[in-house]
């Protein structure tokens, strides 16, 4: 088998079951699509009774899939949701933490309930679901892949998302901590922080000329990020191609950060 093969190869996750949150439409239905191609079965998950278009692209695929339907808001569904997907696959080798909401209120009246519930989805459900998923994986003893989505407030306050730029802190934070427990026992944790990307969460910025127009100028791209921009990273980190990768936080936002 030539070098090349070998290369290629180690992107492939056939076999592999995966689990990702916020994949009824957007970031999480890209990732979870792509982690379909590449050769993994792949349970979604949404806050909607029904599921997206991503399910019908994974069977089309030729994978196993299922479609979870829950708020992570409710401390109940991680344990849920991580049952379901070895119920259906028969373990969990990567789960993608993507799901999140946002709630744009200056500061001074941010209000509690939308605070409790950023943190709730957007942080404690992602320590839950990495810690039933990472139980999972130790007792099995053949390794795993956790991937995180944060986001670029992980290193900036943002405007208007105070609680958003703490729950995408303490992600980044919680990447770390895990990797250093886990990665001598074969578990790989590590984050993807999109930048600015045309996705629901973003529409308001995108209609309003004055701050779509203030974003774009800072982008050395020079235009927002799409869902499949951040498909290549996920592989990448949620396969063998990343075994010696822990603890990272690959940002993918068009240069933002270095501008």
């Amino acid at each position: 088998m030539s070098l090349q093969s070998v290369q290629l190869n180690s992107f492939q996750l056939t076999g592999k079951n995966a689990l990702v949150t916020g994949s009824h439409r957007g970031l999480g239905a890209a990732i979870a699509v792509g982690l379909a191609k590449a050769g993994a079965n792949v349970g979604c998950h949404g806050r909607d009774r029904h599921p997206g278009s991503a399910c019908d692209e994974i069977s089309a695929a030729g994978r196993k899939t299922f479609y979870f339907s829950g708020d992570l808001a409710d401390s109940n569904v991680p344990a849920s949701l991580i049952e379901k997907t070895i119920a259906e696959f028969g373990s969990i080798d990567i789960l993608v933490n993507n799901a999140g909401v946002i709630r744009r209120t200056p500061a001074a009246e941010y209000p509690a309930e939308f605070w409790d519930e950023l943190i709730a989805v957007n942080l404690t459900a992602v320590f839950r679901l990495s810690q039933l998923a990472g139980r999972h994986m130790l007792q099995k003893g053949t390794g795993g892949k956790i991937l995180n989505i944060a986001s670029v407030l992980a290193f900036q306050g943002g405007i208007l998302v105070p609680a958003y730029a703490a729950a995408k802190g303490g992600v980044a934070q919680l990447t770390k901590a895990l990797a250093n427990e886990w990665a001598s026992k074969g578990i790989n944790v590590n984050a993807i922080a999109p930048g600015y990307m045309a996705t629901d969460n973003t529409e308001m910025l995108r209609n309003d000329p004055d701050r779509s127009r203030q974003i774009l100028d800072r982008i050395p791209a020079a235009r927002w990020g799409t869902p499949d921009d951040i498909t290549g990273a996920a592989i990448f980190l949620c396969s063998s191609a990343s075994d010696y990768v822990h603890g990272h936080i690959l940002v993918v936002d068009g240069g933002w950060l270095a501008r």
